[in-house]
């Protein structure tokens, strides 16, 4: 009966050894074996943030360079626009000066003779008549100025490509004998001309008081008469 309880005992005491074992051994592996199951995402190093952070600036700044280079270009352009829209609108535009032109003088047999000289503007230029009468003289003293008749008339008078404007030219009004004779005649758009243009006369001419016409479109205002 002893030898049965001893034996009993014994095996009572070998199970509690051996359960105490397990739960130790449980106890020590569980840190382990959820570290192993379940690893820690690895944090970005510095490198990996100076280059998302580096991406993230030449992203930013290749948007603000495209931005700036289209509104430069598009408000470059709607200056462009405006600038030409501007020009020459508006306004009368540049005076014509006597080396704008070309002149040319025919004569004529009305009213007793008077040569019309014609204004065209040398090509490539447009230009205004701003002065109404033409400034005449045969030679350099004053008796051979040419007096306005107040003919005709158009102010200002634009020359471009084939338009073109007259004056007329009386070399002699007096009837009696007298006056002196030239070969050319002086034709400038204004007193103050730094460039007037010498005529060459179709033959010499007896000049005495004579008188010259406003510029015209129309050459029949430009037949100069004394009235």
């Amino acid at each position: 009966m002893r030898t049965r309880l001893a034996n009993r005992s014994a095996r009572l005491l070998l199970a509690a050894a051996a359960a105490t074992a397990l739960a130790a051994t449980t106890t020590a592996c569980g840190p382990e074996d959820n570290g192993a199951a379940a690893p820690a995402a690895s944090a970005p190093t510095s490198t990996d943030a100076s280059a998302d952070a580096s991406d993230g600036a030449e992203s930013g700044t290749g948007g603000t360079d495209s931005g700036s280079e289209d509104s430069g270009s598009e408000a470059g352009a709607g200056a462009d626009k405006g600038g030409d829209k501007g020009a020459g609108e508006g306004g009368v535009g540049q005076s014509c000066g006597t080396n704008d032109l070309d002149l040319t003088l025919t004569p004529k047999s009305q009213a007793g003779g008077y040569y019309q000289v014609t204004a065209k503007a040398k090509s490539g230029i447009t230009c205004y008549l701003d002065v109404n009468t033409p400034s005449v003289s045969f030679g350099s003293k004053p008796e051979g100025v040419a007096s306005p008749v107040g003919q005709g008339g158009e102010d200002p008078i634009k020359l471009s490509g084939s338009a073109v404007a007259y004056t007329g030219i009386s070399p002699k009004t007096t009837k009696e004998d007298g006056g002196v004779e030239f070969e050319n005649v002086i034709v400038s758009v204004t007193d103050e001309d730094p460039n007037p243009a010498e005529l060459a006369l179709p033959e010499p001419a007896v000049v005495e008081k004579p008188i010259v016409t406003n510029w015209s479109t129309n050459p029949g205002e430009t037949v100069p008469v004394i009235v």
